[in-house]
């Protein structure tokens, strides 16, 4: 596919999605969305860590508004159904860890773009808006999952209700998101982060997603049971074998990743 929408590059095991519609503030037109679920699954194929992150100073405003294919036949069930769907599925589901690098604000349907990630850094002037009731409408892009999960169930009503920004400091303190970064550390922490894990496990890492997320939904006994499974298949691999010689060694340790 022929990006008109993203920026997107490969370097030593990491793949870094760029919005790149920056006189839009990165707003979510239809080409975009599709465009995002192509590179993120083909990224999960080959990367060992997928970054993703927005040019100019913001990360996404959300959905375009002033796009014409989505306000030609505007439909939001179908919408959400149809265009959003498939791209957070691609991003929750895929093989490799996630990282919203979020540079700037990240509003509405972009505030849940970035949540779908596994990890989620931030710069200390970015903030997150639930912006959807100053417009008639409920989180979604996933925003209705991901925040009671995340900020617990006061924090998660207050920003849907109020639709107040949440700076990138309150959502760490509130257990939103891994991290707060200042602004002038931001992308060399982000690259560095993301360097960390594309020298790991990376069939541990899509173990860990697994028993992870999977936790949301099950019971303590499914959970154990998944987290038995999962173990033992870690347990098989020459990944735990070379950790645990690199361990009783004392040196680094040189994980084949797939």
């Amino acid at each position: 596919m022929e990006y008109h929408t993203l920026m997107v590059t490969l370097h030593d095991g990491v793949a870094t999605i760029t919005l790149n519609r920056p006189e839009k503030m990165n707003a979510l037109s239809t080409q975009m969305r599709a465009e995002i679920a192509y590179a993120v699954s083909e990224a999960g194929k080959t990367a060992r860590v997928v970054v993703i992150t927005g040019a100019g100073k913001a990360f996404c405003s959300g959905q375009d508004l002033g796009d014409r294919v989505s306000a030609a036949n505007l439909d939001l069930e179908r919408t959400l159904r149809d265009e959003y769907q498939p791209m957070l599925h691609a991003i929750v589901e895929c093989p490799v860890p996630t990282i919203a690098a979020v540079n700037g604000p990240a509003a509405g349907a972009g505030a849940n773009l970035a949540l779908a990630a596994d990890v989620v850094i931030a710069a200390e002037s970015a903030y997150f808006l639930q912006a959807f009731a100053r417009i008639g409408l409920i989180p979604d892009a996933g925003g209705t999952y991901v925040l009671p999960r995340t900020m617990g169930t006061a924090k998660a009503m207050g920003a849907a209700l109020f639709a107040d920004k949440i700076t990138a400091r309150q959502a760490d303190d509130w257990g939103m998101i891994w991290e707060a970064v200042p602004d002038a550390e931001f992308e060399a922490h982000w690259q560095a982060r993301a360097a960390h894990l594309a020298q790991g496990p990376t069939a541990a890492y899509a173990a860990i997603k697994k028993v992870i997320r999977g936790s949301w939904d099950n019971s303590m006994e499914e959970q154990l049971t998944l987290e038995a499974k999962q173990q033992g298949q870690c347990g098989k691999s020459r990944d735990f074998k070379e950790g645990v010689l690199a361990f009783t060694e004392k040196r680094p340790a040189e994980f084949e990743g797939r």
